[in-house]
């Protein structure tokens, strides 16, 4: 090599050493159950878009709704602490199996309307961020459900009308107060309330107006029945490994963009109900929009077990969270 040539190649690399390294492209499929035309599917989508925005590309969320990349709740759980997934969008209560502290938004007409459903997800935040710490996640932000009533052929305006009544619910919770209250309930995910209903095998789905009108449940069922059950709240995490991954200015642009996402879920959440309603009601659906003092009573009596078996499994942390959000309302 020549020493022109020797004194050219060492500028290059000077030159190469004082330039900037280039940007790391953060490329995430990220996995939910739920459709792109729920409120759930286009908060997501608000986040996915605000993150490539302030990002400016950087990092980039390809979004897979209605389960089609092949997990449910509970599996892509499991996925996203394993790796195989970078991030997902989960229905919690499914994962209460793993982690109980998972139910505590669905308890029975613990909060069941929109100001103090958030208020609950302010002062449980913590305890949720431990829950995913433990398994290998971050948790990024909240997204709240509109409230659980029961998608059936008629109103269900008593515990008669729930006798035998085969009903679908999300999670545990569900589960044991319909139980309770007389229905044949049954534990099922989202993926599968379709086809169950087309062919009989299940009579009622107790779930959001959201969710039921996502999947055009008018095709199966005519009456929608706000027994304003719960108000739970889908939850954001992100694989640990892929986050420390991440550059301080890139953890910080994934956490604006959360931000933005969830108070833009939560102030829709406001007018979202209204919206719901006069669409079913288009589709011929009875709209029961109360239930009387007495059964809401008898509702609410079925679901004690529910406190007492969740509160044996989750131990002292669960009372403390009961307490601060009782404390909270009282302020």
């Amino acid at each position: 090599m020549t020493i022109t040539a020797k004194i050219l190649t060492a500028s290059a690399v000077l030159v190469a050493g004082l330039m900037p390294a280039q940007a790391q492209q953060v490329r995430w499929d990220m996995a939910t159950e739920y459709g792109e035309s729920t409120m759930l599917g286009q908060t997501q989508l608000a986040f996915s878009q605000k993150l490539a925005e302030i990002s400016n590309g950087e990092i980039e969320i390809t979004n897979h709704f209605g389960g089609s990349i092949g997990f449910g709740s509970l599996e892509q759980f499991d996925a996203v602490g394993e790796g195989l997934l970078p991030i997902a969008s989960t229905s919690v209560g499914q994962v209460a199996g793993i982690e109980p502290i998972f139910l505590l938004p669905s308890l029975p007409f613990l909060a069941a309307d929109t100001d103090a459903s958030h208020l609950l997800w302010e002062v449980a935040r913590p305890a949720y961020e431990e829950a995913f710490a433990r398994n290998n996640q971050v948790l990024l932000f909240g997204v709240p459900f509109t409230p659980a009533g029961i998608w059936a052929d008629m109103p269900i305006l008593s515990p008669t009308d729930l006798d035998s009544l085969i009903v679908r619910a999300w999670d545990a919770s569900g589960t044991q107060t319909l139980q309770q209250a007389g229905a044949h309930a049954v534990q099922m995910g989202w993926a599968d309330v379709p086809a169950q209903l087309a062919t009989g095998g299940i009579q009622a789905v107790l779930t959001s107006a959201d969710g039921g009108a996502s999947a055009n449940f008018w095709e199966f069922l005519d009456n929608f029945t706000a027994i304003n059950y719960s108000q739970s709240v889908n939850m954001i995490h992100v694989n640990r490994d892929e986050w420390d991954a991440l550059s301080d200015e890139q953890r910080a642009w994934v956490l604006e963009a959360a931000e933005f996402a969830e108070t833009q879920g939560w102030e829709q959440l406001r007018t979202r109900i209204d919206e719901l309603y006069v669409q079913m009601e288009g589709h011929g659906m009875t709209i029961t929009r109360e239930i009387s003092p007495e059964f809401a009573s008898q509702l609410r009596a079925a679901g004690e077990v529910v406190y007492t078996d969740w509160l044996q499994r989750v131990g002292p942390a669960g009372q403390e969270v009961l307490d601060a959000f009782a404390a909270a309302q009282s302020e």
